[in-house]
């Protein structure tokens, strides 16, 4: 249990979003994560993200696995709905979710052992049917509740605190996610919340999956000299390849944007996703190109952040499986079983 409660007050000055709430109606528990772990500093940006955006909390649904990642939501939007799944089983139970209710935003908070180990099997298939969810990997190389050992993205030749470097090839999310056809991918660091926030913004206005892995030190296990997700390495080898804002679908916002060096990407709702390139001529909507691109960086040692992948036109879950408009949780029990007779002629039309 946390040993400090959240004073109820809130400062007259803080501003108000479209709903009359200020960033205080987002907040949740107090955080019993280690002081300075990058984890609460993707909860600040995660809570900033719904604030700005007006998302009413009761209409969201956060969802997570098991790990200190899994804290995360716990730690953000009090008044909205939550499930803490088995460990890796995250992506299955939100993809169910998310099927039943579609009027409900859908966030995953999950890790790099969570999914990318117990859970990898599970994040596949959840990127493979495309609901339409943003799902946060905290990215820090190792397990943290088990005491520091590393996990499937720690990179080769990392060092723990004490043992021998890592000799296993590591799992990256961001390649992994592209290969299987992802339609949002990003990557971002936890201590920059000034590009973390329009990502995460832009991820729940995307129409599918959107995926974004955040480097995210432990400061207990992992942020030592020799570790490639600790804080210094993360700031000294972070290369933007984007700098972008997301921009509501407002008229008279979109009408004061500079369109001077910058490519546009319109989401399937009519958001807009504004990008400088960084190298010259980087194209943010062509999968190939960045998968290269990615691999390139990492071979020189550099972390490309930013929104890395986009495709606004993709088919979401819905879309996929043809569903009503109308949330499956609303639609009459009798309509959605229709009978042994209905179920006897649906049969024979097969034979």
């Amino acid at each position: 249990m946390p040993s400090i409660v959240k004073p109820i007050a809130s400062h007259p000055s803080l501003l108000r979003n479209q709903l009359g709430l200020t960033i205080r109606d987002y907040e949740g528990s107090m955080s019993t994560l280690c002081a300075g772990c990058g984890h609460d500093s993707i909860t600040a940006a995660i809570t900033r993200a719904f604030h700005e955006l007006s998302t009413p909390p009761e209409m969201i649904a956060k969802m997570s696995g098991i790990g200190c990642s899994s804290k995360t939501p716990t730690y953000f939007v009090s008044g909205a709905h939550g499930f803490n799944s088995a460990h890796g089983r995250m992506p299955a139970i939100a993809t169910g979710a998310a099927a039943a209710n579609r009027s409900l935003v859908f966030i995953g908070v999950s890790g790099d052992g969570d999914s990318l180990s117990i859970g990898i099997g599970h994040l596949a298939h959840a990127i493979r049917r495309n609901p339409k969810m943003l799902y946060v990997i905290e990215n820090n190389g190792v397990y943290g509740l088990t005491k520091g050992q590393f996990s499937a993205s720690a990179d080769l030749g990392s060092k723990p605190k004490k043992g021998d470097p890592n000799r296993m090839q590591p799992i990256d999310p961001v390649l992994l996610a592209l290969s299987l056809g992802a339609t949002f991918v990003a990557r971002s660091f936890s201590g920059d919340k000034e590009q973390l926030v329009p990502i995460l913004k832009a991820g729940l206005a995307h129409k599918g999956m959107a995926l974004v892995d955040v480097i995210s030190p432990c400061v207990t296990f992992n942020d030592h000299e020799g570790s490639t997700k600790s804080y210094l390495h993360t700031r000294q080898n972070t290369m933007r390849v984007t700098e972008m804002d997301f921009v509501p679908p407002e008229q008279e916002i979109l009408a004061q944007i500079s369109a001077e060096g910058k490519t546009a990407v319109t989401m399937h709702d009519g958001s807009v996703v504004y990008f400088t390139s960084l190298p010259q001529g980087y194209d943010p909507t062509n999968r190939q190109g960045v998968y290269n691109y990615i691999l390139e960086r990492q071979g020189k040692g550099e972390i490309p952040t930013g929104l890395l992948y986009v495709n606004g036109d993709s088919a979401e879950l819905h879309e996929l499986n043809a569903t009503p408009d109308e949330p499956l949780v609303s639609v009459p029990y009798e309509k959605l079983t229709p009978g042994a007779a209905a179920l006897s002629k649906l049969m024979e039309s097969f034979r």
